[in-house]
């Protein structure tokens, strides 16, 4: 699937003023990761195990 017809979110913890966010969208089996300054270029694509373990890290 190509990056534009992905539906891409934004980190909860972005802010309203733009800058560095990092962008997520998901489908069956693959998490798709993404930088919001760069949205064509390609992205990080990782399994939904590999994304769960990594936003539970402190």
């Amino acid at each position: 699937m190509s990056s534009t017809a992905l539906q891409w979110f934004k980190s909860s913890y972005s802010g309203s003023e733009g800058g560095n966010c990092v962008e997520v969208a998901t489908e069956p089996g693959v998490v798709h990761i993404r930088d919001s300054k760069t949205p064509t270029t390609p992205h990080l694509k990782v399994t939904p195990a590999a994304w769960a373990a990594f936003v539970t890290q402190r």
